[in-house]
């Protein structure tokens, strides 16, 4: 249910139950949480791009698990999933095409980076089915803030590939979905590891903290950051017009 593939720094994973517009039951949950987790882990993966096969990119929750007595175990793993782009350190890119409701505008949100098909939408639709979208409403809110997120929750209407761009849920619309992400992640994944991490840290823990705090730690961080090898490293291949070497890729 879960392609992975490795190219050099590049982690690669693609929802494959195309027959099933690429919904997510628990199972293949568990795997794309446990994937990115490890890719995460990994201090050679500099960047994820995750991807849909077939015409969808992901339509949702498979509603065939969701009346089932299985359902809470699969709040917890949903948890998980829909929180993963807060949690994580290493960028995640995402490809999006054809459908992307519910759920699937979820992962988009969680998503670092969203690169977009044409014909790519986007969807708050759970309330069509007399749900909420309970576990992905934090993200959208991070994503598109909490007005328009309330608007596409309480309305279920799908947004096409050129107003999710331009409420910031989609960062770019290409007619070369794949091999535009493909380009994308790829020169993320050549960034200082140390770098990437520690930003994306920074990131998550200034979350509602507030302005002076955050200035602070801003401070604080930068600093650390001033006398680490990879800051070195890159300040030597600028001046030198060379590709850097990542010292922190050996640790």
């Amino acid at each position: 249910m879960l392609q992975v593939s490795r190219e050099g720094r590049l982690l690669r994973l693609t929802l494959n139950r195309p027959e099933k517009r690429n919904a997510l039951n628990g199972a293949l949950c568990r795997e794309l949480v446990a994937a990115i987790e490890e890719g995460d882990r990994d201090p050679g993966v500099g960047a994820i791009l995750l991807s849909g096969a077939g015409k969808s990119f992901c339509a949702g929750m498979d509603l065939d698990e969701m009346l089932t007595p299985a359902e809470a175990e699969l709040g917890e793993v949903h948890e998980r999933l829909f929180t993963i782009g807060h949690r994580v350190t290493t960028p995640i890119i995402a490809a999006v095409h054809g459908a992307a409701l519910a759920g699937g505008t979820g992962l988009a949100a969680n998503a670092h980076i969203v690169v977009a098909s044409e014909d790519a939408t986007f969807g708050l639709t759970e309330i069509r089915i007399g749900l909420w979208p309970f576990v992905i409403f934090r993200a959208m809110v991070e994503a598109i803030g909490e007005r328009r997120a309330v608007e596409l929750g309480i309305t279920g209407r799908i947004i096409d590939a050129q107003e999710a761009a331009s409420i910031g849920l989609a960062h770019r619309v290409t007619t070369e979905v794949d091999a535009s992400a493909s380009e994308i992640a790829a020169a993320v994944a050549t960034s200082s590891p140390a770098a990437m991490r520690t930003g994306l840290r920074f990131v998550a823990e200034t979350h509602g903290l507030e302005w002076d705090k955050a200035g602070k730690l801003a401070q604080r961080v930068r600093r650390d950051v001033f006398t680490t090898a990879d800051f070195a490293e890159g300040i030597s291949a600028f001046r030198e017009k060379r590709k850097p070497r990542w010292p922190s890729l050996n640790l």
